[in-house]
């Protein structure tokens, strides 16, 4: 599985991009960076930038899914909305692509990676510099939460993926059943209804011969 981690934000867009390695709770990394818009752009091209940033990542690496940090409420509602827009992009671009977006929080994240929910970023760096085995830390601090948001829905939200996937097979395959199912009896109900068809003509030109 091949996962494109982002955490939002209007000014730095943490973007991640995260291997599973099949032997154990492994991973390598394969891409870390940040789409960076200026503070005084207008909004609107703030946002074009971060979209084609976005587009440029998901062409270029062909993830499996999209995992994305979960907006949750500040105290400071011009900086909670900049990362509600900037997630609202990561959103339409994976489902342009028909590609699975999960969303995980903060505390998840942290709690994944470290083993404790209110970690602090420092922490979540030096956890994930680790367990992908890098030469050096990733910078800023929002290139390793993308990177660490990867790890935890690689954890966490893989084997619930795959689950989904199945339940979603097993009720497409259900489907069918009971479509073939009733198709098997409307023919037969339909081969039926000919043979009752045939025996009554066959009574009537009988009776009909008779007189």
């Amino acid at each position: 599985m091949r996962v494109l981690a982002v955490d939002p934000g209007l000014t730095r867009c943490g973007i991640g991009v995260v291997d599973a390695v099949r032997t154990g709770r492994r991973a390598q990394m394969v891409a870390v960076g940040v789409v960076r818009t200026p503070a005084d752009d207008p909004v609107e091209a703030r946002l074009l930038a971060i979209s084609e940033g976005l587009e440029t990542w998901l062409d270029t690496h062909e993830p499996d899914v999209v995992a994305v940090e979960r907006v949750f409420a500040q105290a400071n509602v011009r900086s909670v909305m900049g990362t509600a827009q900037a997630a609202g992009l990561v959103l339409v671009a994976a489902a342009r692509r028909g590609l699975p977006v999960a969303m995980h929080t903060p505390s998840e994240v942290k709690a994944a990676v470290t083993g404790n929910g209110r970690a602090e970023k420092e922490q979540v760096t030096v956890m994930v510099t680790r367990v992908l085995g890098l030469d050096t830390p990733p910078r800023p601090a929002d290139a390793a939460d993308a990177l660490a948001l990867a790890l935890c829905h690689l954890w966490r939200g893989g084997a619930t993926s795959r689950l989904e996937a199945a339940t979603h097979s097993a009720l497409v395959t259900g489907r069918r059943n009971a479509y073939a199912e009733a198709e098997a009896q409307a023919r037969a109900a339909g081969a039926s209804r000919s043979r009752r068809n045939v025996v009554v003509r066959s009574q009537a030109s009988s009776a009909d011969s008779r007189r």
